[in-house]
């Protein structure tokens, strides 16, 4: 993300089609996407975390995760990140995006999901299997999720511990990139947008250091469970 916002930086910025309004459009659809994808990746870190990021650098996994969002669909998290990718893509709105960081991201995405699959069908053999054959790839499937957490805690404080920072980042990101070119297109005619978004940057930066002084002083964690 960081590598994306700082390649558009030096492009000089423009409305498209010259069109403020339309700019706006792109910008709040931009907006909803991206908090569409946000959602998602709350509600799934809510409900059941998953630790396949990795273990020294190689693809890991202590277990096959299924419960929450995972029974409706198998990549939830990656298909947030997706949705957040598309919907700053649309905020940014430079064709060298459209062009490069695209193609690039999904092409990211599959190998990465590919190298996951290869693994956990070597570790888990026929249980994955089965849950392959029961749960979507990609896009949820939400028949019945009321029915999958029924028996489950949503976890707020793992939320806060686990993604305030990805949640900090393409906000700030949006939120940066729209106070740039409305100050570069508009100059001193866009002083008070500026003004409110620089506000709005700053309301960001004390949530983020607020998460971040609640995880360090362990008031995000979780009492543990109880057999």
């Amino acid at each position: 993300m960081l590598v994306l916002v700082a390649t558009v930086f030096f492009v000089e910025p423009m409305y498209p089609a010259g069109s403020r309004t339309f700019d706006i459009a792109l910008d709040v659809a931009g907006f909803v996407i991206a908090l569409l994808g946000q959602a998602l990746r709350i509600l799934t870190i809510g409900y059941d975390y998953i630790r396949r990021g990795g273990k020294n650098k190689t693809v890991y996994a202590d277990r096959l995760v299924q419960g929450g969002v995972f029974s409706h669909s198998r990549n939830p998290l990656y298909v947030g990140n997706i949705l957040i990718m598309l919907g700053l893509t649309l905020i940014l709105s430079v064709p060298v995006v459209y062009m490069v960081y695209i193609p690039l991201f999904f092409f990211m995405y599959a190998a990465i999901i590919a190298a996951e699959e290869n693994y956990l069908r070597g570790k888990f053999g026929a249980e994955y299997e089965d849950y392959c054959r029961r749960v979507n790839r990609l896009w949820p499937s939400w028949k019945g999720f009321r029915e999958s957490v029924a028996d489950m805690s949503f976890s707020w404080k793992r939320v806060v511990s686990k993604e305030h920072g990805t949640t900090f980042g393409w906000l700030m990101a949006a939120v940066g990139y729209r106070m740039y070119t409305v100050h570069r297109i508009e100059g001193p005619d866009a002083v008070t947008e500026v003004r409110f978004l620089a506000g709005v940057m700053a309301v960001l930066t004390l949530a983020y250091i607020l998460a971040r002084v609640l995880k360090k002083t362990g008031r995000l964690e979780e009492a543990p469970t109880t057999a």
